[in-house]
């Protein structure tokens, strides 16, 4: 069928420039449109020869002094809502840390005048993105400069934890001497795994084996090399619990982490174990964590971060005696203050300039004429990768995708910048707190070891389709449906758009037809008759509707693969009664 293929392999490398700062350079005037399915929302970026910075909230002043360098500044801080959509709208850059809420009433006051919002620090859940996006405002971040800030804190705070200092202090504080109440624990020779091995989590691994703790990771995206380099083991999410004396949260809330630790996942771990946790508050269940806490289950926890911050003055999790907390202070420091300020100042200054930074979390840099025709299979192509990562099994993770486009143009009238981006976005996003794009979207991969090669195959077909199907193919990597692995050994998923809307066609070696509209379920079963009715009825019983079915067999009465597209997430018992169904082999849920 193929008539021409060619191969790229990305990996972005990133260019020189200021420290936690890669710009790629445009114009000083550049216009980049984005298509929706509705319209298509102008982004423009214009060169002004002295604009106006406003600052909210309080920035180094190291960063403040790099943007007096290019712009006027005016620092104005506890502003009302109101005061601040009327500053904003004489000001053509913002920047704010966590206490300031960029809604869409910022935008809007602006009229179009506000060119970069930058946020001094990691997390952007204040500002709205697509707000931003749709008044053709860049958002840009800071993520590298506290690094070292919050893992020297998760280290103090398990330190602290293992030795009773808070209680300690204020039991002395209060007049009492209680040296056998508050005996601790070693750290030596302790076993301490750390959920989520990026930034953070691989400094607090250098500590740690510093202190003779031994140290395993679970990750999905960690490089596996960086962990050797370390001195630490990549484990799988369970052995990583089950196994630890101290537990160090690292990783993002998405929604695979939202309460990842809870009632199931405490009853999995060692007795008397102790958390850590300077990531995020929602990654716990803190209705669990007190009752794993009043059984034993968890002797001490740790907390910098709270699912509600400030947390209520009468929390049982902050007032429970076996823990420790701090105010969110992981990024506290005078040395990350200043780091921050600098790395968000030099983001928006490249901004105003019309450069753009790696750390950009909105921005498309494609043409509006090529994200038109593509728009469907940007879809298609975010939906695969979410697929395939999900089928993902075992403590390694991804590190080598390759995407395969269908096309019947010739493979140079072909861009797939966006949808390479997309792919990326679907790989990544799910377990990650980076917004992915065209503007991060290589320099993201890149960071978490992840190889994406592209081939374009030429087919017979009309060139007026851009594309006639999508495939992704994960390799070096264990499956929770090994259906879904080829015959060469790789995750497969591909997908085809039908009538403006995204199908999955091929799972593995089965030929498949369902819409990707929502969520999916698969089965692999005994080719045998009744059994689509057996689990539709299932899903009946439970109230969860149906949208599309489809059923792909390697030969009548062998082996069959069903698809099944459901509107509402299925529960764990409905899921149970669908395998164990006789002739069920395997099945898994992906959630889209």
């Amino acid at each position: 069928m193929a008539a021409t293929t060619t191969s790229q392999s990305h990996l972005l490398r990133p260019s020189p420039s200021s420290p936690g700062l890669r710009r790629a350079s445009l114009p000083s005037s550049v216009s980049l449109r984005r298509a929706s399915a509705a319209d298509q929302i102008s982004f423009v970026l214009r060169a002004v020869s002295k604009p106006t910075v406003l600052v909210a909230e309080k920035l180094g002043a190291a960063g403040l002094e790099l943007l007096k360098e290019f712009a006027n500044v005016e620092c104005a801080y506890n502003m009302t809502p109101e005061e601040l959509c009327a500053k904003v709208a004489l000001s053509d850059a913002l920047i704010v840390r966590s206490g300031t809420k960029v809604n869409r009433s910022v935008f809007e006051s602006s009229a179009g005048r506000l060119r970069v919002v930058g946020r001094a620090g990691v997390g952007i859940d204040n500002v709205d993105l697509a707000a931003a996006t749709e008044h053709g405002c860049l958002v840009v971040n800071a993520p590298t400069a506290n690094t070292v800030a919050a893992a020297e804190h998760g280290i103090a705070l398990m330190a602290a934890m293992a030795r009773n200092v808070a209680q300690a202090d204020a039991a002395l504080k209060a007049g009492k001497w209680q040296r056998n109440k508050y005996v601790g624990v070693s750290l030596v020779g302790k076993t301490l795994a750390i959920l989520g091995f990026g930034k953070v989590g691989s400094e607090v691994a250098r500590r740690a084996k510093g202190l003779g703790m031994h140290v395993v990771a679970h990750d999905p995206y960690a490089s596996a090399a960086r962990a050797r380099a370390i001195g630490v083991e990549l484990v799988s999410f369970e052995e990583a619990i089950s196994t630890a004396d101290f537990i160090s949260l690292h990783m993002p809330l998405t929604p695979s982490t939202d309460k990842m630790l809870n009632d199931e996942t405490f009853a999995k771990m060692k007795k008397g174990v102790r958390i850590v946790n300077v990531a995020r508050g929602g990654v716990i269940d803190e209705e669990a964590l007190v009752r794993a806490l009043d059984s034993g289950i968890v002797a001490q926890a740790a907390l910098d971060v709270f699912t509600v911050e400030p947390p209520t003055a009468d929390s049982k999790l902050v007032l429970h005696e076996n823990v420790t907390v701090t105010p969110h202070l992981g990024a506290s420091t005078v040395e990350a203050q200043e780091g921050v300020a600098i790395e968000i100042a030099e983001a928006v200054v490249g901004a105003l300039k019309g450069e753009l930074s790696a750390t950009a979390v909105n921005a498309p840099m494609v043409p509006a004429e090529v994200l038109s025709e593509l728009a469907p299979y940007v879809e298609l192509a975010e939906k695969l990768a979410r697929l395939a990562v999900q089928l993902v099994a075992g403590g390694g993770g991804v590190k080598s995708v390759k995407v395969t486009y269908g096309s019947g143009r010739s493979p140079d009238d072909l861009d797939t910048r966006v949808l390479r981006a997309m792919i990326t976005k679907g790989l990544i996003e799910p377990i990650s707190s980076v917004f992915v794009n065209l503007v991060n979207a290589d320099f993201t991969a890149k960071q978490r070891g992840i190889r994406i090669t592209e081939e374009r195959v030429q087919i017979d077909g009309t060139a007026e389709s851009p594309i006639e199907y999508i495939k992704v193919q994960i390799a070096q990597a264990g499956s929770k449906f090994p259906s879904a692995v080829s015959e060469a050994g790789e995750i497969t998923v591909a997908g085809r758009v039908k009538d403006g809307i995204p199908h999955l066609t091929e799972v593995g070696s089965f030929q498949v037809d369902v819409s990707l509209e929502g969520s999916i379920i698969l089965c692999r079963q005994v080719d045998q008759p009744g059994m689509i009715g057996a689990v539709g009825s299932v899903l009946g019983e439970q109230n969860v509707n149906v949208s599309f079915m489809s059923v792909g067999r390697s030969a009548p009465r062998k082996h069959a693969v069903m698809a099944i597209g459901v509107d509402e997430e299925p529960t764990k018992e409905t899921l149970t009664k669908i395998g164990e169904i006789p002739a069920i082999e395997e099945f898994v849920f992906l959630k889209l």
